[in-house]
């Protein structure tokens, strides 16, 4: 009964997806403008129903009903609850599910609190949004119902893939989810405002929350995820350019070009065609990700469809949504007005050179990526890895990263360098002096020797706009910028760090063994079998020690999971400031004797602290934004009511506040 009702509200959110669409699109036509009126209330009942519908589907998960084909295919009485809950979205159906869910809750929300917007553009955004979201529902209920039942009904469950049973799961999923969804709110705010020819900075105001709470969304999954690849399955990278791993990178990428352009437009009123083309790219890669891990082209431990049908299903509406936008772009740019000029020297003009920067990396990971594809169709195997997409993007991230470290430090509209020509002066010089440094002290490689130079430079840079200003009287906005910009130095030096210094032991150990690798000892103590709720293992005990500190203990698995059957390398991590050391135990030899595999990792850590410094400059940014806006709506209050009272005395009108 609880599936039928999930199911039934499903089907109710996508009429009522329908009527808004109507709704929406009909308002815009003389002599139509009442039905408009249907709109905000279809979206709000759609919210909620759809929410409902997925709470049934947790609910399913939660009770292990058995009755239900996905929960039957990807859960097990024995999981432990957190994993029968991420089960819920752990799969092609489910995922798609909370994807058209939180979409649904984005559209409701919009049509709840969105004031700001002639009401035509509101009306316009709110038909794309629900013209967007009906396709996804006509794909789940046409193709990949959720809710479909399973006769006879089995004993057991199959059991989610292990490789998933991890919390990281709990977290990095949803947040790209949300991510995505943010983006396709910006896709139709952008669809709305080319609709009702309103590409004014007041649209891109009322459009950067949205983009922001996207991007930070995204930084966060791609962090959460890369720790999960980076822990769980045992190879000791953090990025492996495996194409659902760039799916998930080439939104990011436009949706950070977005940003910084639409804030531009929002405080500069420029870059206006620039800022609604990057808003149709950035949903167009988020789409272009959903159709490579759905479509059954890519074998990834991300990629859960594996029915042709679906992807062209998935392909059917990335060519209407993203074709329709283009035509629409191209039909109406010729109405968006050019908006203000800046002379390059500026920091728009700062921010377009990397916006064109980020622009290009885009084009060389998606052609990095959709190359193998391409050849593949012609029975020729290409493997395309780091050797091409590290050397080619350099060539645009590194000048990127020093146009990321002047830019700040310019004004707005129009400036010259040789006003700023002492911080830059001081910026070259301790550039200049860590390469030499580290050349002179090291022999590593030129891209990390590169990394660890621009690291130092862009960490200076980021906190060198607050110089000659009270920090309590910094803007929160402003604090978000510093922060972000913090956090990409750190990454960096972890990057290069882990790149250049890391060191990597293979060994077949017997008991009491001692090996080491880098400044660190370990010691094999035991080898013993050990079982958990759904598995078994074999448990190693290593004491490990770096240099003259402190003994620790600790324990990688060989782990066996029997549903479904799969074996999981469970690593061991011992952290330090200054990096980690990385353990894993393989098979036992003929000999008796036990694999074990140890990296010392120089501050690789830091790669996942300055992703969460990105994020967290983001959350403060948007906080910020979203502080200016309600002082700004409150403002804007204060003075209809005055302009309502002079109007009555025959006085002028005060002027609007500025953002």
């Amino acid at each position: 009964m609880m599936a039928e009702l999930g199911l039934a509200a499903l089907w109710l959110a996508a009429a009522l997806a329908g009527l808004q669409l109507l709704a929406g699109f009909m308002a815009l036509r003389p002599g139509h403008e009442a039905v408009g009126v249907l709109a905000r209330p279809a979206a709000l009942v759609q919210a909620l129903l759809c929410g409902l519908s997925f709470l049934v589907l947790l609910y399913l998960f939660a009770v292990t009903d058995l009755s239900v084909k996905l929960v039957a295919t990807n859960s097990h009485s024995d999981k432990p609850m957190i994993f029968k809950l991420s089960g819920a979205f752990g799969n092609h159906e489910g995922s798609m599910l909370l994807w058209v869910t939180v979409m649904a809750l984005a559209g409701g929300l919009i049509a709840a609190v969105e004031r700001r917007l002639p009401e035509r553009t509101m009306l316009a955004t709110l038909g794309a949004q629900a013209f967007v979201a009906l396709g996804f529902y006509a794909f789940l209920l046409l193709s990949s119902n959720p809710f479909e039942r399973l006769s006879p009904v089995p004993a057991q469950g199959s059991g989610l893939n292990p490789l998933l049973q991890d919390i990281g799961l709990a977290f990095h999923p949803p947040t790209l989810y949300f991510g995505y969804v943010g983006l396709s709110v910006a896709f139709s705010f952008v669809v709305g405002a080319l609709m009702t020819r309103q590409v004014t900075p007041e649209f891109a105001r009322v459009m950067r929350p949205w983009i922001l709470g996207a991007w930070v969304l995204l930084t966060i999954g791609i962090t959460a995820g890369s720790y999960w690849a980076y822990y769980e399955l045992g190879w000791g990278g953090w990025w492996f350019w495996d194409p659902v791993e760039n799916a998930a990178l080439m939104p990011w990428l436009a949706a950070t070009a977005l940003l910084h352009s639409a804030s531009v437009l929002a405080a500069r009123d420029a870059l206006r065609a620039w800022t609604v083309l990057l808003g149709v790219v950035a949903f167009s890669m988020s789409m272009l990700g959903t159709f490579l891990v759905r479509s059954g082209i890519l074998t990834s431990v991300h990629a859960f469809a594996v029915d042709p049908e679906r992807g062209t299903f998935i392909l059917a509406l990335l060519t209407l949504y993203i074709g329709g936008a283009l035509v629409l772009f191209a039909l109406r740019a010729g109405t968006v007005a050019e908006g203000e000029r800046f002379a390059l020297t500026s920091r728009e003009g700062a921010l377009v050179v990397n916006n064109v920067a980020l622009s290009a990396i885009l084009g060389i990971v998606l052609l990095g990526t959709l190359y193998p594809l391409l050849t593949e169709a012609f029975d020729v195997r290409v493997s395309v890895g780091p050797p091409y997409f590290n050397p080619v993007s350099a060539i645009f991230f590194l000048p990127m990263l020093l146009v990321l470290a002047v830019g700040p430090l310019l004004n707005w509209r129009r400036d010259s360098f040789a006003r700023i020509r002492v911080p830059v002066l001081i910026l070259s010089g301790l550039g200049v002096g860590v390469l030499a440094g580290v050349w002179l002290a090291t022999d590593i490689g030129i891209l990390p020797l590169l990394g660890l130079a621009l690291a130092a430079v862009v960490a200076v840079a980021s906190v060198l706009p607050l110089k000659g200003r009270r920090l309590a009287r910094v803007p929160i906005a402003m604090w978000g910028m510093v922060v972000a910009h913090l956090g990409v130095a750190v990454a960096l030096f972890g990057m290069a760090a882990d790149t250049a210094f890391q060191q990597e032991r293979l060994v077949a150990a017997n008991v009491g063994d001692v090996i080491e690798v880098g400044p660190w000892t370990a010691r094999l103590e035991s080898v013993l079998p050990v079982s958990g709720p759904n598995w078994q293992a074999i448990e190693a005990s290593l004491t490990v020690q770096q240099g003259q500190g402190r003994v620790t203990m600790t324990h990688p698995q060989a782990r066996v999971f029997w549903s479904p059957p799969t074996e999981t390398s469970e690593v061991a991590l011992v952290t330090r400031w200054n990096g980690q050391l990385y353990a894993a135990l393989g098979n036992q030899a003929e000999d008796g004797r036990w694999q074990v595999r140890l990296w010392w990792k120089p501050f690789v850590t830091w790669i996942w602290y300055g992703g969460l410094l990105i994020a967290l400059g983001g959350a403060l940014a948007l906080l910020g934004r979203l502080s200016v806006d309600i002082r700004r709506r409150v403002a804007m209050r204060k003075i209809a009511v005055r302009r309502a009272d002079q109007a009555e005395r025959g006085t002028p009108p005060p002027p609007e506040p500025a953002e």
